[in-house]
């Protein structure tokens, strides 16, 4: 607490005058995300494309050779097996063999039985129909749209449409970078990483709203402050919020993805990634936009005299 309280409230950083900077990696990090979507898509799991998931602990290390000779010897086609924890834990995907969990039984079973002098354990069998995976997809894009559009209507309401129109490219900026991180690693993307992205458009709002906050403020306290250096006294204001909030996620996330173990490992990857890039965007994009859009004294004085007409 006592080093926290040594960090000068304002440490005089110019980032309105990086801003052509922030941008330019933006510009750079989307093409890369929206070019790594295109070219190589994403790795959905057995949530988006439908299929059969089974986890099984081995008796010993596992020979990932020897799994897929067995499996491919049954004349199943595009079964994959990995690694996945302990040396001793395999996943097996499997295309989908029916519609229902009732057709793909006897799959399951004949897998079962191939892999009986091996297998010591089946942690977890899943199943999900082609058609409930697309349904699932649908719904998830669906879902993070509203999202989003939602946020930026909240944002509209409380400050100006400035501030709104700034915080929407923010957020969207995050989420397909979000999902460009996840086409570029080959994460697996499921239901629990759609909802790390939904997270992180939360978190990353929120930050944003802090900063807004403060310059909506400063623009009532400051009335002769050009609007550059307005946003670097407001920006080095809740700099030390930003980051003492972050790190302290951060140090929360990273010891969930080291410990965590295998099953959440590629959402909290997810949740790190999203925590870094939506405290870039809320610093280095939501604030820099606003004086592309115009932003003057003028447009909040009109918005008070409205919100103090009877």
């Amino acid at each position: 607490m006592a080093l926290i309280k040594r960090v000068p409230a304002n440490l005089g950083l110019d980032f309105i005058g990086k801003r052509a900077f922030f941008l330019v990696f933006s510009a750079l990090l989307l093409a890369v995300s929206v070019g790594s979507v295109a070219l190589q898509g994403l790795n959905f799991g057995v949530d988006f494309r439908g299929g059969i998931l089974m986890e099984v602990q081995t008796k010993g290390p596992a020979d990932i050779a020897n799994l897929r000779d067995r499996i491919s010897g049954l004349g199943i086609d595009g079964a994959t097996i990995q690694a996945f924890g302990e040396p001793d834990d395999v996943l097996i995907n499997l295309p989908s063999q029916g519609e229902t969990a009732a057709e793909t039984q006897p799959l399951i079973e004949t897998i079962r039985a191939a892999l009986s002098d091996v297998a010591q354990e089946y942690r977890r069998v899943e199943f999900v129909g082609p058609k409930v995976g697309d349904e699932l997809r649908e719904a998830g894009a669906l879902a993070t749209v509203l999202a989003l559009l939602g946020i930026a209507a909240y944002i509209w309401f409380r400050f100006e449409w400035h501030f709104a129109a700034a915080a929407l490219i923010a957020l969207v900026h995050d989420v397909i970078a979000t999902i460009g991180f996840f086409s570029v690693t080959q994460i697996e993307f499921n239901l629990a990483t759609l909802a790390a992205v939904l997270t992180i458009a939360g978190y990353s709002i929120n930050d944003t709203v802090v900063i807004f906050d403060r310059i909506r403020e400063d623009l009532r306290k400051y009335k002769k402050m050009a609007l550059p250096q307005l946003l670097n006294t407001a920006l080095n204001h809740t700099l030390t919020r930003t980051v003492l909030t972050s790190g302290t996620t951060l140090l929360a996330l990273v010891s969930l993805y080291v410990f965590g173990g295998e099953v959440i490992r590629g959402f909290t990857a997810g949740l790190i990634w999203g925590v870094l890039i939506g405290t870039f965007s809320s610093v280095g994009i939501a604030v820099p936009l606003l004086i592309y859009f115009g932003l003057r004294r003028t447009d909040m004085a009109s918005t008070e005299e409205e919100a103090a007409r009877p």
